[in-house]
């Protein structure tokens, strides 16, 4: 086994021996320096940093060389049209933006061109079932801030997701989709198209999931923390109250960036978490522009500060 392949085995054994979760794998991570040194490390060691979590690492768990194997070949089937790629905490290469967040994915999955990570962008949200105006909207919106070098980032959903990922492949901003299932499987099943749009056309693919983790419910709010930590904004297209937009919009304000939402009728339901984001600070916009705006503006503002 190489030595590329050797970190890759420390790492996927870290983050999926059951028993060990992010905050446990974090804590190995910050006293040993690397999944290597833990995984190595006396059990007893492991144990006084993160309880019983520690111990789990005594073994690799079932399947872990298929796994292991698994994810090798999925590396190896990349091309230069769609290339496969895996990033890990420590590497150069790991979005800065997520490393200001309090929530950090300790491993990236992609698909695609990686430099979107580091590029400025914004995340576009909302509805799964929006009407036809917040779907217009959503793909204008995204289309604008994609011309203007901004990558839109959203969580390939349908509705506002979806409209927000075709308006992003108009521009060379282009965009990024970070879903809730492992790379090698596509949800929902009725994005297959877009999907591929996507790499074929220059976007990327994001999951922290390992392959062959299918569409958990649990999974999209984790999701969404990735959306709202690498976008310096999000914007809120269409919401109702009980939505997952505004989980990722309340991340988003947690970590320091702009919120933004879109007005709308007081007798739509869809527009009512919009208002509800409105009265709690979020920047009204009424056009692209706006958002561009208040985005350059507070880019200017941290540089002088």
């Amino acid at each position: 086994m190489t030595a590329p392949e050797g970190d890759l085995a420390a790492w996927l054994r870290l983050l999926e021996t059951p028993g060990v979760g992010r905050d446990s794998a974090r804590k190995l991570l910050a006293s040993f320096a690397s999944p290597q040194a833990a995984i190595a490390a006396p059990a007893a060691a492991r144990r006084a940093v993160a309880g019983a979590a520690g111990e789990s690492l005594s073994q690799p768990p079932a399947e872990f060389d298929a796994l292991l194997q698994r994810t090798l070949t999925w590396l190896d089937e990349g091309s230069n049209d769609a290339p496969r790629r895996i990033v890990t905490l420590g590497d150069a290469d790991y979005p800065q933006a997520l490393l200001q967040t309090a929530d950090p994915p300790l491993l990236l999955y992609l698909i695609g061109r990686a430099e979107l990570l580091q590029a400025p962008s914004i995340a576009i949200v909302g509805s799964r079932n929006p009407t036809a105006q917040g779907k217009d909207n959503a793909r204008a919106f995204a289309a604008e801030l994609s011309r203007a070098g901004f990558t839109v980032i959203s969580g390939l959903a349908l509705g506002i997701d979806g409209a927000a990922h075709e308006g992003g492949l108009r521009g060379p901003g282009s965009t990024i989709a970070v879903v809730g299932t492992g790379l090698d499987q596509v949800y929902p099943r009725r994005h297959q198209a877009l999907a591929q749009r996507i790499v074929a056309e220059g976007g990327l693919f994001v999951s922290e999931y390992a392959l062959g983790m299918p569409p958990l419910p649990a999974n999209f709010p984790l999701r969404n923390r990735i959306i709202a930590g690498l976008a310096q904004g999000t914007l809120v297209v269409e919401a109702a109250l009980q939505s997952g937009s505004l989980i990722t919009a309340r991340m988003a304000s947690e970590a320091g960036r702009e919120v933004f939402a879109i007005p709308g009728s007081i007798h739509n339901p869809l527009t009512r978490g919009c208002h509800a984001l409105l009265k709690q600070g979020a920047k009204l916009v009424e056009s692209a522009r706006d958002v561009l705006d208040a985005t350059r503006c507070c880019r200017r503002s941290a540089t002088t500060r």
